[in-house]
C-alpha cells in the first residue's frame, strides 16, 4: 500500500480534507500534518487523526513563515512515530519547506509532489517582495518531482512564464469527489420557483472577495425580493469589515454556515438555481486564473452558473456552451444577466449543463485509484530500511528556516 504524507498549510480546510478522501479512497494509506487555522470539525476524515504542526493566520504572511521555521525545528519530534513515506505531498509554498525538511529526516530520497490550487498574489508582484518569493519557490522547488495544480490558466499564466518550478504539470481540476456514486446524490432536477417565490442564487466555497458580497447586496436590494442570495462555506474574515453584520443588515441575503463536501452538496445545490461561480479576490491574476469548485459543485447538480466575462471559468463555459457570463461587474448588469429570467430560458440553460458527460463534474473512485497508482510511480526505494524510530533529531548545522 502507498504510504503517503500528506503535509497541508490548514487542517481545517474543507479543500485538504476532499484531497485526503481522495488519496484514501485510491488505496493510499494516509498520513495527514499540517497547521491550524481555526476550527472546522466538519474537515475531519475518519480514521485520519491529524499531527499538527503549529497554528497560522490569515493574511498574515510574516507569521506563516515563523510558524514553518518552528514547525521545521520541531519536526523530528512531531514525526518520530510516522512510518518513511513512500511520496511526500506538499500543499502550497510554506509546506514545501517542511517537506525537504521531512525528506532530510527520514534520510533518503522521498519523492516531493508539490500542490499548488493558488497562486498568491505576493508571488506575482513585481518589486524584490515578489521576486524573493519566486527565488523561494524555485529553490525549495528545485527537487520537486510533480506539479498538481487545477487549473490551465496558472500554468499558462504563472508556472512557465514565472516560477521557477519546472516539474511536469498535473491538472487536477476542482471536480466533485464521488467515490462511491452515493456521497454526493444530485439535488433535484433545477426547476424555476413558482409563481411569488424570489429565485435563489448560491455562493458557497470558501467566502473571501468583498467585492462580490457588495454587488450582490446591491443586486439583491435593486430586485426587491424577486433574488435572494444563499452564502454557505467558510468566510474569510480577515478580508471583511464585519461579515456578520453585513448579512444581518441585507433583507435578501442570508449567510447559512459550513457545509460537509461532498456529503451536503445535493441538499445546499437542491436549494438554489444560480451557482456564483465569481471571485474578484485577486481581480485580473488569480481570480481570473482559477477554476472554483463551485463551478464543478453547481453543474454537477444542475444549477446555472455565473461566471465573470475574461477569466477561465467564462472560458470554460463558452468552450460547452452552458452557464451565464456577467459582462461588467456591477449590479445593473447582473439585473440585466438574470433579472428577467424566464422559465423556458430557464429550462434551456439547465438542459444544456445536462448533456454534458458527467464526467466533466465528477472524481470517481476509479479516479482516485488512478491518482494514486500515477503517485506510486515515484517510488524511490531507500538505501536501508529505517523504521520510524530512527529519524534524527535535528543537529545544529541543520536548516530549519525558509
Amino acid at each position: 500500500m502507498l504510504q503517503i504524507l500528506y503535509l497541508a498549510q490548514d487542517l481545517a480546510d474543507p479543500a485538504v480534507r476532499r484531497r485526503t478522501l481522495t488519496l484514501v479512497a485510491g488505496g493510499a494509506r494516509v498520513t495527514l500534518a499540517g497547521f491550524r487555522r481555526g476550527a472546522n470539525p466538519l474537515a475531519a476524515v475518519h480514521g485520519v487523526e491529524p499531527i499538527e504542526l503549529g497554528t497560522t493566520a490569515d493574511a498574515r504572511f510574516a507569521q506563516r513563515i515563523g510558524a514553518v521555521a518552528g514547525a521545521c525545528l520541531r519536526l523530528a519530534n512531531r514525526l518520530r512515530h510516522v512510518q518513511r513515506p513512500d511520496v511526500i505531498i506538499a500543499r502550497n509554498l510554506e509546506m514545501l519547506a517542511v517537506a525537504r525538511r521531512a525528506v532530510a529526516l527520514f534520510g533518503g530520497d522521498v519523492p516531493i509532489v508539490y500542490e499548488c490550487l493558488d497562486i498568491h498574489r505576493l508571488l506575482l508582484r513585481k518589486d524584490m517582495v515578489g521576486r524573493a518569493l519566486r527565488a523561494a519557490e524555485a529553490q525549495l522547488g528545485r527537487d520537486v518531482r510533480w506539479l498538481i495544480t487545477s487549473s490551465p490558466a496558472f500554468i499558462e499564466h504563472y508556472f512557465r512564464p514565472l516560477s521557477g518550478i519546472n516539474a511536469p504539470p498535473i491538472l487536477l481540476e476542482n471536480k466533485v469527489l464521488d467515490i462511491d456514486g452515493t456521497a454526493a446524490n444530485v439535488a433535484g432536477a433545477a426547476e424555476c420557483p413558482p409563481a411569488g417565490v424570489p429565485w435563489k442564487i448560491g455562493w458557497f466555497g470558501a467566502l473571501r472577495c468583498r467585492k462580490s458580497l457588495s454587488l450582490l447586496a446591491e443586486f439583491s436590494r435593486m430586485m426587491e425580493g424577486r433574488f435572494e442570495v444563499v452564502l454557505r462555506g467558510r468566510p474569510a474574515y480577515s478580508e471583511f469589515e464585519d461579515f456578520d453584520g453585513a448579512l444581518r443588515s441585507e433583507p435578501f441575503m442570508r449567510f447559512e454556515g459550513a457545509y460537509r463536501n461532498p456529503e451536503d452538496l445535493a441538499d445546499i445545490y437542491g436549494d438554489v438555481h444560480f451557482t456564483w461561480a465569481i471571485d474578484f479576490f485577486e481581480e485580473g491574476q488569480n481570480s481570473a486564473w482559477l477554476l472554483p469548485n463551485r463551478l464543478y459543485e453547481g453543474c454537477r447538480h444542475g444549477r446555472i452558473p455565473i461566471a465573470m466575462k475574461g477569466t477561465e471559468t467564462a472560458r470554460f463555459l463558452a468552450v460547452r456552451g452552458i452557464g451565464l457570463v456577467l459582462e461588467e461587474a456591477d449590479a445593473e448588469s447582473l439585473a440585466a444577466l438574470v433579472g428577467s429570467m424566464t422559465p423556458d430560458a430557464y429550462a434551456d440553460n439547465a438542459e444544456r449543463i445536462s448533456r454534458c458527460n458527467p464526467g466533466t463534474w465528477v472524481f470517481d473512485r476509479s479516479d482516485c485509484e488512478a491518482l494514486v497508482r500515477r503517485l506510486a510511480t515515484l517510488i524511490v526505494e531507500p538505501p536501508r530500511p529505517l523504521p520510524a524510530v530512527a529519524i534524527a533529531e535535528p543537529r545544529h548545522n541543520e536548516g530549519g528556516s525558509l
